[in-house]
């Protein structure tokens, strides 16, 4: 009379024991990724699970929010940042692995107009009049140079021209360089700037003019896994591969450099 419960009850044992193991084996690792690097970041966990690895987990969005969400908690396994800065940040207050820093991509500053817009091609230097481009009530569409990567590079390089006091009232500052391109392909700004990758993902943009190299900082993206995935082969894994030589042909595909280690 005791057999089949007994039996019964140890299935559920082993049920309850097998099932967790299963789970935590067959979830892929969080990716914490500037937003520009959305479309490339897609690709190569599309590959990653084609090779049969559990599918990453990707969030997308401003570096510097994605960075005050790992301060405060959120569980990241990588963070790949659009600027140095912000990896500054996580690595000050000890949420990355140091040793596995690294910054293998760069991109370009471009200022772009609606695709349907009639906007000449310009060469930017210290001469030219972007207020007269714009227009007596239209707005450069970028991200808020108090915190996202894209609209910090926008400020230096408007800064270089010279043009920065007299520009930034009229900045359209969005939460993210995908919320600043957006805003250019709905005609409601009639410039942005952006890097080039998000300029050549659209369709409803076309780029204008790309700024000098001398005039921003340099455009890297810095990634790291964090101390969140010490113990995670996993994610150790898909680090290796998304900064790896399998890799390369996706973020050239995409518009972005390879940057020498």
């Amino acid at each position: 009379m005791l057999r089949r419960p007994f039996l019964a009850a140890l299935a559920v044992c082993l049920a309850l024991g097998v099932a967790p193991a299963r789970a935590q084996g067959s979830e892929g690792p969080t990716i914490f990724a500037a937003a520009s690097l959305t479309d490339a970041m897609k690709a190569l966990g599309e590959q990653w699970r084609s090779q049969g690895h559990p599918m990453p987990r990707f969030s997308f969005a401003a570096s510097s929010a994605l960075a005050r969400q790992m301060e405060q908690g959120a569980p990241a396994d990588i963070f790949a940042s659009a600027d140095e800065p912000w990896m500054d940040y996580v690595q000050q207050r000890q949420l990355i692995q140091d040793s596995t820093r690294l910054s293998p991509l760069a991109n370009s500053l471009v200022l772009i107009a609606p695709a349907n817009a009639p906007a000449r091609a310009v060469t930017l230097d210290r001469q030219t009049d972007l207020a007269a481009l714009l227009g007596p009530d239209g707005r450069i569409a970028t991200g808020d140079p108090a915190h996202v990567p894209v609209g910090k590079y926008a400020q230096a390089a408007l800064g270089w021209m010279g043009q920065w006091d007299a520009l930034s009232p009229r900045l359209a500052r969005a939460d993210n360089v995908r919320s600043a391109l957006l805003l250019v392909e709905r005609g409601e700004a009639p410039l942005g700037i952006v890097y080039a990758t998000d300029a050549a993902a659209s369709t409803g943009v076309r780029v204008v003019a790309t700024f000098p190299a001398e005039s921003h900082p340099p455009v890297t993206y810095p990634f790291a896994l964090t101390r969140r995935a010490a113990e995670n082969a996993e994610a150790r894994a898909f680090f290796a591969f998304i900064t790896g030589p399998a890799a390369a042909e996706t973020y050239r595909r995409f518009g972005f450099a390879l940057r020498t280690p």
